[in-house]
């Protein structure tokens, strides 16, 4: 290599190499303050974009399904989470049984009213699991 390359490639080195330990920084930053990260591990979980809708536990969240709007008339959710091993009728019964207790009043079957929201679930199951579609809407 001759010196006009040695003089070009060892500052390209030396970039990458900080570039290489800044997103090492950036990734250890983000681990320290996501919000997985801050929650124990037995810690209720929530369906997303609620701040006290539970997830039932053994139920796992479509991410790729919700969607989420925070209206002027208040908040939007739509969102559909599933659980292996689980009776659809042991889904109903946990709602039944929790969402009273955080101020949710049945209405229909499987749909709650609370302080100008509604919320209808849909349980369905088969071939050894549950799924459960959430619906959110002001009214």
């Amino acid at each position: 290599m001759n010196s006009r390359a040695f003089a070009i490639a060892v500052p390209i080195r030396v970039a990458l190499a900080g570039l290489a330990v800044a997103c090492l920084a950036v990734a250890g930053y983000c681990a320290l303050v996501s919000p997985a990260s801050a929650a124990p591990a037995d810690a209720p979980a929530y369906v997303y974009g609620t701040a006290d809708l539970p997830l039932m536990p053994g139920l796992r969240q479509l991410s790729r399904n919700a969607v989420v709007f925070d209206k002027p008339s208040g908040l939007v959710v739509e969102a559909d989470a599933i659980g292996r091993g689980m009776a659809p009728a042991a889904v109903a019964r946990f709602y039944r049984r929790t969402l009273p207790e955080l101020g949710w009043r049945e209405v229909r079957p499987l749909v709650f009213t609370r302080d100008g929201e509604r919320l209808q679930l849909t349980i369905r199951g088969g071939r050894g699991r549950a799924s459960v579609h959430f619906d959110l809407v002001p009214g």
